[in-house]
């Protein structure tokens, strides 16, 4: 016979020892607070006392997309055609792999198959997440240098992997040192990530860093995988490199990362790539196809025109982070902060000035943004060797960043 229930009738768990719904999963739990909710907050809290806030805590270009790529995407949102789920096999998608491929090819060399080696993302943030996602168990550890973009380690905190950070320090020009590695880690560790030039200490490698990099990883069977992002942000005669340039690496678990945000002044429009050994990223589109549907097609439509079309719009707006990085990097040292100019990226890492040392780099920035009205991004950010650091991300025009200046002299000068 079955029970007789009504609207009112309650359910007693079967489980009363159960935890609350609410509560997040205990990997989420280890992850910290996100640097730009931090971020976010001090802005929103000094802009409530009506400060004038420049933010130079995000890497968020403030330059426009260039007009022939939003031209792209104005004429390709109108087709219908386009405005329905993107399709893997379809002819968009067809033709920016294949854009990305020629580009790869202009760009360093790089024979690739366009539809077993080049996979779309929406953005690469997105796609590193979800490297680790597709590839790390619980008992497998992701090896992330330290300081890194975020998602390099949230994302294998997020996926339930082993975080080992490896440090970078001036000492070594931030670069990882993994010979030295035990043979228990290597044996449990399954992914390294790289990026260079480097965010967020602006480091730069030449092609044998990634030749002795791929020579150490061949027989510790560990995904290689390098953050490419400001390939085209670099100054002063310096080029940078692909790892994909070193012969042999697609048959290698070897991929790199890439996308259009900041050569193309493209951050919103979410789209990237990844390109490289196929098997990895075969699993990595079989993850992603569980979990999204892909990219927007006008949005496909523009990034295609972006990697196809004419690249002086890149040359311009590199030519423009130059200006502001020589501006910026002369305006510290006068104030008395002395810092490194950088040759590649947008940004400038600097030591929290020795006068403020007994301050952490959280400390210091919610001092900036207090007395200064200036917001920058505190190292520990960037994983535990962040810390002693903060970020400066050149996205505001010269004349901002002279006002910049002037408010973080009057600070530094504070007597006491």
């Amino acid at each position: 016979m079955k029970r007789k229930t009504t609207p009112d009738s309650k359910i007693k768990p079967e489980f009363p020892g159960k935890p609350s719904v609410m509560h997040e999963a205990n990997r989420m739990k280890r992850l910290p607070l996100y640097l730009f909710t931090i971020i976010d907050d001090l802005k929103a809290k000094a802009a409530a006392r009506g400060v004038d806030v420049i933010d130079l805590g995000m890497g968020n270009p403030d330059l426009p997309t260039p007009p022939h790529i939003v031209e792209a995407l104005h004429n390709a949102a109108k087709k219908v055609e386009n405005q329905r789920y993107s399709r893997p096999k379809g002819d968009v998608e067809r033709r920016f792999k294949q854009a990305i491929a020629k580009w790869y090819h202009q760009r360093f060399g790089v024979e690739l198959d366009a539809e077993r080696e080049v996979l779309p993302l929406i953005g690469s943030k997105e796609g590193i997440a979800h490297l680790s996602l597709a590839f790390l168990n619980n008992d497998d550890i992701g090896l992330i240098p330290s300081p890194a973009y975020p998602v390099h380690f949230n994302g294998v905190i997020m996926a339930g992997g082993i975080l080992v950070s490896l440090p970078l320090s001036a000492e070594h020009d931030y670069k990882p040192v993994f010979k030295p590695l035990s043979k228990e880690i290597t044996r449990m560790a399954k992914l390294m990530l790289v990026g260079y030039p480097h965010n967020p200490t602006t480091a730069t490698v030449d092609l044998d860093f990634y030749r002795e990099w791929v020579d150490w990883g061949k027989s510790k069977e560990i995904i290689m995988a390098s953050d490419l992002a400001y390939s085209d942000i670099v100054f002063d005669g310096y080029t940078a490199p692909s790892l994909l340039q070193v012969p042999g690496a697609k048959e290698l678990p070897c991929i790199e990362f890439h996308t259009c945000s900041k050569s193309y002044n493209m951050a919103g429009w979410r789209v990237g790539w990844v390109a490289g050994n196929a098997e990895i990223l075969a699993s990595l589109e079989k993850t992603k196809s569980y979990i999204d549907f892909g990219i927007f097609r006008a949005v496909q439509e523009a990034a295609i025109a972006a990697l196809t079309g004419p690249q002086s719009c890149v040359k311009e707006g590199v030519e423009i982070y130059r200006k502001r990085r020589d501006l910026f990097v002369e305006g510290l040292k006068k104030i008395g902060w002395e810092v490194a100019k950088p040759k590649a990226t947008f940004y400038i890492w600097a030591h929290v000035p020795p006068k403020f040392s007994a301050l952490s780099s959280l400390e210091f920035v919610q001092l900036l943004v207090e007395e200064a009205g200036v917001v920058v991004a505190p190292g520990t950010g960037f994983g535990e060797y962040g810390e002693g650091f903060v970020r400066f991300a050149l996205v505001e025009p010269e004349e901002r960043l002279k006002t910049a200046l002037e408010r973080i002299g009057k600070v530094l000068n504070i007597s006491g």
